[in-house]
């Protein structure tokens, strides 16, 4: 299955889900969907938390400025 037919299911699901449950409830299930996959990643060792962490403290570090300091 190529990426395009796993959106198309997925948005194919979450509309279901919406029709079935109302909106809220599909998100809910949405949200929980993904915790799983990224809880089934970071298990199977596809997901590094370590480098994540860097991108994300290396992208506040460009938007304080020069004359910033960090908290």
């Amino acid at each position: 299955m190529n990426d395009n037919r796993f959106a198309a299911l997925l948005g194919f699901l979450f509309v279901a889900a919406w029709i079935g449950f109302g909106f809220g409830q599909a998100v809910l299930c949405l949200v929980g969907a993904v915790i799983f996959y990224l809880g089934a990643a970071l298990y199977r060792g596809e997901l590094d938390l370590g480098a994540w962490q860097d991108r994300v403290s290396a992208g506040q570090a460009s938007t304080r400025g020069p004359g910033r300091r960090p908290r």
